[in-house]
């Protein structure tokens, strides 16, 4: 990829947020052992889902499953095969459903509507929001992923979703939803 740091460095730097302040510790325990092996596989399940968000909105996008198999060296039907589809949990509840088809320039005003119905945010994929039936408004934002959660949620926003490349915040507005 053009621009992008080295895969040592970024193998660097996941390293040592797996090991954390471990550093030049010594000898590691049994226990110690065990909870790097948990913290590596906890960041593999991550990088996997970033992934397939990744590849989800570069196909939001128009990106070509055969250049995102170039991309990723594999063949374009194993991208597709991998990647495609919606993978479903079971059916949202009575106080869940899905909102969308949505996109890029009209999700923002859907959300600001379900809001005022009392639907917030819980899960994003391609073209939808899973939503949640509250019994208050919510404020919907979206913003790049470019810093660290904790950074956003101030003034009572908090994390709906996280959809790569993009973060959705809530903001419970505490007054009873419209038409109530």
């Amino acid at each position: 990829m053009s621009g992008s740091k080295p895969v040592t460095d970024l193998q660097e730097q996941i390293g040592s947020l797996i090991l954390g302040d471990r550093g030049e510790a010594g000898a590691l325990s049994e226990e110690e052992h065990l909870a790097l092996v948990a913290r590596a596989a906890a960041a593999e399940r991550a990088s996997q889902e970033l992934q397939r968000r990744a590849v989800m909105a570069a196909r939001g996008a128009g990106v070509s499953w055969a250049a995102l198999g170039r991309e990723l060296g594999m063949t374009r039907q194993a991208v597709q095969q991998r990647f495609g589809g919606h993978p479903d949990a079971a059916e949202p509840g009575a106080r869940e459903r899905w909102l969308g088809p949505v996109t890029a320039f009209d999700e923002l005003r859907e959300l600001e509507l379900a809001g005022r119905l009392g639907w917030r945010t819980v899960g994003a994929e391609l073209l939808r929001h899973r939503m949640l039936q509250t019994d208050t408004q919510w404020e919907h934002r979206r913003v790049l992923w470019t810093r660290p959660v904790h950074y956003y949620e101030t003034d009572g926003w908090q994390l709906g979703c996280r959809a790569f490349p993009w973060l959705y915040l809530v903001r419970d507005l505490h007054i009873p939803p419209v038409g109530e």
